[in-house]
């Protein structure tokens, strides 16, 4: 598949079918702690960026097979709502698959373009992030386009959230010694009061991230943080994957496992979960991978993680 990848065994969504709507790196932002690495087209030129046409027909073929999933995510390499034909994409899938929730992770930068707003409005689920208010930690952790500004990335989640009709949670991003700060946490919860959302997604280093530097926050201040941020609804994302499992008779293969990497580093036991593939066999493939070259690991707090090596 080109444009869709998985299912994974989300930690927030459950079995999630992906969609990548973006090539690799292009996005509004070039963040720190992503785990897809830095950004390459740091641009806010909303255009197609792949055929919508081809996406359409990849999904019709993998969906007309009735997959047992819990949802549908756009996600992938880059900021999905760069692409002009999501819209078009959302409502073929509430027409034609009404059976499946459809949801999209975003950084949230576009969402006071009117275009955007109306392109998402039959969304069942949408995670915008928000990791600083004020303008300094926004730079320093976000390192975003310079058309974008932190003020107004804050209204226009405000704004979005007042007249959007489906689920909104608000994922934050804690970086130790950044934005856990006193000072930065009461800006957060004084915003997160104005956007009201359904919920907020407390989120730390768990994959490893463009910058070194960035080291996941301790459970005890997520804990406290969550406390914090109290009358609002906190779920801290925990470090394990959902307990679904795949069913055996959906065939993965070492493309597969490609597939997933190109989009998130993983561990073993990460790719066994969302691939269900036996042990031996991933082993197998993930030795191959290494010793051609087109993967390598990383010692991260949770495991060793496999990157795709991506081509400049």
């Amino acid at each position: 598949m080109k444009y869709l990848f998985g299912p994974v065994n989300s930690r927030r969504l459950g079995i999630s079918l992906g969609i990548d709507l973006i090539p690799h790196k292009t996005c509004t932002l070039n963040c720190v702690y992503c785990e897809c690495g830095a950004t390459t087209n740091l641009t806010t030129e909303i255009k197609e960026y792949f055929p919508t046409a081809n996406i359409l027909q990849e999904l019709k073929s993998y969906l007309s097979q009735n997959p047992p999933l819990d949802i549908i995510t756009f996600a992938g390499q880059g900021e999905p709502t760069l692409h002009a034909g999501l819209g078009e994409i959302i409502n073929y899938l509430k027409k034609n698959f009404p059976a499946y929730q459809v949801a999209l992770l975003t950084n949230g930068t576009t969402l006071s373009n009117p275009n955007v707003k109306e392109s998402l409005k039959n969304l069942d689920l949408i995670i915008p992030s928000l990791d600083a208010v004020s303008e300094e930690n926004f730079k320093k952790i976000l390192r975003p386009h310079p058309q974008i500004k932190a003020a107004e990335t804050i209204e226009g989640l405000i704004n979005f959230r007042k007249n959007f009709p489906g689920k909104f949670y608000l994922e934050i991003f804690i970086i130790p010694q950044l934005n856990d700060s006193p000072e930065e946490l009461k800006l957060l919860r004084k915003t997160c009061l104005a956007i009201q959302p359904d919920k907020i997604q407390l989120n730390s280093l768990d994959r490893p991230p463009t910058e070194n530097w960035v080291k996941p926050e301790s459970d005890e201040l997520l804990l406290s943080i969550k406390k914090f941020l109290v009358p609002l609804k906190v779920e801290i994302i925990s470090k394990k994957g959902k307990s679904n499992s795949l069913p055996p008779n959906l065939k993965k293969n070492k493309e597969d496992i490609i597939a997933t990497l190109r989009r998130r580093p993983s561990t073993l036991n990460d790719l066994k979960q969302s691939l269900n593939l036996k042990e031996l066999e991933l082993s197998k493939i993930i030795n191959q991978l290494l010793l051609e070259k087109i993967i390598s690991e990383e010692k991260q707090q949770r495991g060793t993680f496999y990157k795709y090596h991506h081509k400049p």
